[in-house]
């Protein structure tokens, strides 16, 4: 008897710990930033805030094409700050496709892969398995990353026509949000 007493109870609390594990599961939200660890902060770093005009720089992709960033353009610009292996980058990733399509005649978007931060192999993986739309540069040294003051992964920044930053997005966003502040920033 005390045998029978002894599974019912081991059965109970197998149970018990089971569903416990379940709604913690269930409850467990989906990261939308993934933080980065700083392996140091440049000295000359810029200031990256909304109303401010956007650092200047300017990134090779992997064909040779030059892109600036810095002053007036024809278009507004996302610059999106992405690793292969931040989970809400992987989540964001067709969406960015999709409003880089959707708004190519008044919206550039640039992906900048944080290669300090990550595999450059694993980033061109990712780029041939998203086949992105938009150019994307390796910013192997995370240069450019400190000069927007970046601190997570992904980090969108959005810049008007003026050169100037209109909202930094620190983490991912649903494609509705995404869309609206796109709207917004091009007035379209």
């Amino acid at each position: 008897m005390r045998a029978v007493n002894k599974r019912n109870l081991t059965v109970v609390a197998l149970i018990v710990f089971l569903v416990v594990l379940a709604i913690e599961h269930r409850f467990k939200t989906e990261p939308e930033a993934v933080p980065v660890i700083q392996q140091q902060a440049s000295a000359s770093a810029s200031s990256a805030s909304a109303g401010l005009p956007a650092p200047a720089f300017s990134l090779e992709d992997s064909t040779g094409n030059v892109y600036k960033v810095g002053g007036p353009r024809q278009k507004a610009l996302i610059v999106n700050f992405w690793a292969s292996w931040c989970e809400p980058c992987q989540l964001e990733a067709p969406e960015l496709n999709k409003m880089a399509l959707k708004y190519k005649d008044v919206l550039d978007i640039y992906g900048i892969n944080v290669t300090s931060q990550d595999y450059k192999p694993n980033a061109e993986r990712f780029i041939r398995k998203y086949m992105l739309a938009f150019p994307v540069m390796f910013d192997s040294k995370g240069k450019v990353f400190d000069k927007y003051q970046g601190q997570v992964f992904p980090t969108n920044v959005l810049i008007d026509k003026n050169g100037v930053i209109s909202e930094v997005i620190l983490g991912a966003l649903t494609a509705e949000e995404l869309e609206k502040k796109i709207i917004a920033l091009t007035g379209s």
